[in-house]
């Protein structure tokens, strides 16, 4: 992923960007104890300050005319709750690495990787019949099931228009990204209920679902930044890692976050009939575990928290989410590998700082 500004960038004192990612990130490695990646983080903050308001400025006011439609409605509702925003700023390091500040193509594009993520999480609530999301009622439970999928279709939409302004073949390509993204979020929706704890098809919804729009969101960048088609190729490589590092480190949190830094219960992507790392690695070492975790994953009613922390306790003990942590941490170093491609610069320094981070994260 990546953040984006001149190294010569003169940071505004008037400014402080809310966008929490950089904020979040340094808060959480602190807690760890990795106090270097905490003060790069807390650096890369102050040096984009001003790009990284612009773009939450702009994220918020992509919806211009809220009242037009319901569904417009809901995803204005969806956007103007702030969150981590780490694809675009993934877009605007790639950018700078090539030298290119943000100007308004750089910030179209930028957006556009937000609106895709955006769409996608709109979509998901209804298809999880999700009632909160960052410790706040969902957009399908104020405006309904339908205005938050049209909501999400309006933002993919929108998305598609600003990057065929920059350079079409950011539009095909971005076509390419959703079809794919659609595509696992299908696989994914046939494995609901079942829980057949297949690696490969893991691989396959997290790469199209997950992985796929970092890896565009920093191949954008670049594009628009200029770099050669080796660098692009290597960033495009470090969203990719970055991608799965990502989504491993939920699927960690999943069994072992701590719910109020999560927002949600323990084991609840495994309720959902989702697949993760660490509920694959347990079911391989226990037939019985398997069973349970089958069991778990079909059952029509609630399970108590007793029943959660009973699960919670057995899949530890398989030593499924330290293999889970481990997997993660080479998915990173294949990031930082990739990085390795690129010139020196503070954008790589960056870029570096939040794939640690990532690995390090608590929520």
């Amino acid at each position: 992923m990546s953040e984006h500004n001149q190294l010569g960038l003169a940071v505004s004192s008037k400014r402080v960007a809310p966008d929490p990612v950089l904020t979040t990130l340094a808060t959480t490695t602190q807690r760890q104890r990795v106090v270097d990646v905490a003060e790069s983080l807390r650096n890369m903050r102050d040096w984009l300050a001003d790009d990284l308001a612009d773009l939450e400025d702009a994220i918020q006011g992509t919806v211009t005319d809220p009242q037009s439609d319901l569904a417009w409605r809901a995803a204005d509702y969806f956007l103007t709750r702030a969150g981590k925003r780490v694809r675009p700023i993934c877009t605007l390091l790639a950018a700078r690495m090539g030298g290119r500040i943000m100007d308004h193509a750089v910030k179209q594009v930028a957006i556009s990787a937000e609106l895709v993520h955006s769409a996608t999480l709109l979509h998901d609530d209804v298809i999880d019949q999700g009632d909160e999301r960052r410790g706040q009622k969902t957009a399908r439970v104020i405006y309904g099931n339908a205005a938050s999928v049209l909501g999400g279709d309006h933002l993919l939409v929108d998305a598609l228009r600003r990057v065929n302004t920059v350079d079409p073949r950011l539009m095909g390509s971005l076509i390419e990204i959703i079809g794919s993204m659609v595509h696992a979020e299908a696989l994914q929706l046939e494995l609901r209920k079942g829980f057949r704890p297949d690696r490969r098809m893991y691989l396959q919804v997290v790469e199209g679902k997950t992985a796929a729009l970092f890896g565009w969101a920093l191949e954008a960048g670049a594009l628009v930044g200029g770099l050669s088609e080796k660098e692009i190729r290597a960033l495009k490589g470090v969203g990719l890692n970055l991608g799965m590092t990502f989504q491993l480190v939920d699927d960690m949190l999943d069994v072992c976050g701590d719910p109020r830094e999560t927002g949600k219960d323990a084991c609840l992507d495994l309720q959902e009939g989702k697949l993760t790392w660490p509920t694959i690695i347990a079911a391989e070492t226990s037939p019985e575990l398997l069973m349970r975790l089958k069991s778990f994953a079909s059952s029509a009613t609630e399970p108590t928290e007793d029943d959660r922390q009973r699960l919670v306790a057995d899949l530890q003990a398989t030593g499924a989410v330290e293999e889970t942590r481990a997997e993660a941490q080479r998915y990173a170093k294949r990031a930082h590998k990739e990085l390795a491609f690129l010139p020196k610069s503070q954008a790589r320094e960056a870029l570096s700082a939040v794939v640690d981070a990532a690995l390090k994260r608590t929520r």
